[in-house]
């Protein structure tokens, strides 16, 4: 069986200094997600993060990289800390879930 290469773009943000302060560090995000794609057998294309941004919507310069990447089909699977990280808005997650599927990619959330 001839099994697609798993590319992964790793997604990280934080949005205030308590949030670092709470254990959701860039730098925690990014050891625990590099852990779980090593785990998992992804390769990693990219890590994309995005400091001092609310995730109110998608006006992100780093999240924006990371689609751009998806649809040139450099990355295929999508990989964050909690859903959080990627969208507080459940209409969001709507609309980023049907471009995913579109462009044939997965998004894990480790916690």
């Amino acid at each position: 069986m001839n099994e697609e290469k798993k590319i992964a773009g790793i997604y990280i943000r934080v949005s205030t200094l308590d949030q670092a302060r709470e254990g959701f560090s860039l730098g925690q995000q990014e050891e625990q997600l590099k852990a779980f794609c090593e785990q998992k057998g992804y390769e990693i294309y990219k890590v994309y993060a995005d400091e001092g941004i609310s995730a109110k919507n998608d006006k992100r310069p780093k999240f924006k990289e990371m689609i751009q990447d998806m649809k040139d089909n450099k990355i295929n699977k999508i990989i964050v800390y909690k859903l959080d990280r990627l969208t507080r808005s459940i209409k969001d997650l709507e609309t980023i879930c049907t471009l995913l599927e579109e462009y044939n990619c997965d998004l894990e959330s480790v916690a």
